[in-house]
């Protein structure tokens, strides 16, 4: 016969716990040979991008015979010909460097300006005709910048430009990257935090200059890098409305650095270094506000 089991003895029966198999997490299997061949590939396509940095500043500190006999070794011996040519020869190039800045700069606050408000426009408020002016804005992209340069090319002269500072700043002042690239931003924006403002007295002006602004930050920041790295880099449209050599800007009065018949490696590669120190020390100071956009871009995504 059977023992019964006690109503106690039942119950802690109950209560005392089973032990179970303990469960181990799962790996994914490791690929050791796929990790090694993508570390090889990023590390070739770093070598492809820095490379020719690394020659251009190596080629800057050879002499001229150095740079022709030699182009793929050190400088031997050390040599600062290149950029003491630069600072004391006939070529005003602190002038190019200066013109290149200041061109760069005030052709990006008028971005800023322009982009911004049109952008903002075109994200929050309603008015007939919205969606075809912004597709008639976009549509500008697929157009090549070249078509623009004639047409261009002559508003400048009616206007009296030519040889001016507002010749390089003024006709790419108002792009449709930048209401495009701003207009993606602010439609990302909580409208709660606008209706807010708005309850609280705030216009639409306001709105847009003490609470849309300060969020947009990162956005306005890589939109300025952007658009000064456009304005600087930019060499065809500066040759055909600047005319004289002082008022030329860096990237063109570069190419007059080469001889007809000879061209000084060296020198060149001497200005194209100085050409990059602005460029990265932008990139530096404004690396953390890009590095925010682009991660805020990826969250709302």
């Amino acid at each position: 016969m059977s023992t019964p089991i006690l109503p106690a003895a039942a119950a802690a029966a109950a209560v005392e716990p089973v032990d179970e198999p303990r469960r181990t997490r799962r790996r994914g299997p490791r690929r050791p040979v796929a990790t090694t061949i993508l570390y090889v590939l990023l590390i070739l396509l770093a070598l492809v991008v820095i490379l020719p940095l690394v020659w251009m500043v190596v080629t800057s500190f050879k002499t001229d015979a150095d740079a022709i006999r030699n182009p793929y070794s050190l400088p031997s011996p050390l040599s600062l010909d290149a950029y003491r040519t630069l600072a004391g020869g006939q070529q005003p190039i602190l002038l190019w460097l200066w013109n290149s800045f200041a061109a760069a700069t005030l052709q990006t606050l008028l971005i800023l300006v322009t982009a911004s408000m049109g952008a903002y426009a075109l994200a929050r408020l309603d008015f007939a005709g919205k969606k075809v002016i912004f597709g008639l804005i976009i549509s500008t992209l697929l157009v090549p910048p070249v078509v623009f340069l004639i047409p261009n090319y002559l508003i400048v002269q009616n206007l009296g430009w030519l040889d001016t500072i507002l010749a390089i700043t003024v006709p790419g002042a108002a792009g449709a990257f930048g209401i495009f690239f701003l207009r993606q931003f602010f439609v990302g924006l909580p409208v709660e935090i606008e209706e807010a403002a708005r309850i609280d007295g705030a216009g639409d002006l306001r709105i847009f200059l003490q609470v849309v602004l300060p969020l947009a930050r990162p956005a306005l920041a890589t939109l300025a890098v952007l658009s000064f790295l456009n304005n600087w880099n930019d060499f065809l449209w500066p040759v055909y409305v600047l005319l004289s050599p002082e008022n030329m800007t860096l990237q063109p009065g570069l190419s007059m650095l080469q001889g007809a018949y000879r061209t000084h490696f060296a020198i060149v590669m001497a200005g194209a270094v100085v050409a990059s120190v602005p460029v990265l020390v932008l990139f530096g100071i404004a690396q953390r506000q890009i590095v925010e956009s682009v991660t805020g871009a990826a969250v709302k995504g």
